[in-house]
């Protein structure tokens, strides 16, 4: 068997931080198991003993000391601070979105849904992507009040 290709060795102060982390009961439990996968893979634990211990997947103690090799004690949570995301929908779209999701809707339906609002959008060249999800359209719609009745 090879050696490890992420070793985890943590500093006295990350360690600490660490069972800080793990006994506030305040925290994701994924992000939780994370902290005591890194904790347990200092202890120089093999992953199999790890997931015993854990009762987790074979594969989260090797993302874990990778993530940690990588970037540090940010690995314990899942996203990446540094992921960029383009906005499909800027204000304009938005209130056009709201104008559209409050309007009448197309003759045959008896009211709106999302793919019909996602879909006339972009029917309408109202964003300048291809194609919108209607889960955009619903997290846009769900941070207006005025529109809760749709």
């Amino acid at each position: 068997m090879g050696r490890k290709q992420h070793v985890v060795n943590l500093s006295d102060e990350e360690r600490r931080t660490l069972e800080w982390f793990i006994s506030t009961g305040e925290h994701k439990a994924e992000d939780i198991t994370r902290a005591r996968v890194l904790l347990k893979a200092d202890e120089g634990l093999t992953d199999s003993k790890i997931c015993e211990h854990l009762g987790c997947s074979i594969a989260t103690p090797y993302r874990a000391r990778k993530n940690y090799c990588e970037r540090g004690l940010a690995a314990i949570h899942r996203r990446k601070p540094d992921r960029e995301y383009d906005r499909k929908l800027d204000g304009d779209a938005e209130a056009r979105l709201i104008k559209l999701a409050c309007s009448e809707p197309p003759e045959g339906h008896s009211r709106w849904t999302l793919h019909l609002l996602a879909d006339e959008l972009v029917m309408l060249d109202e964003i300048d992507f291809e194609s919108i999800s209607h889960e955009t359209v619903r997290e846009r719609l769900k941070k207006r009040p005025e529109t809760a009745s749709l």
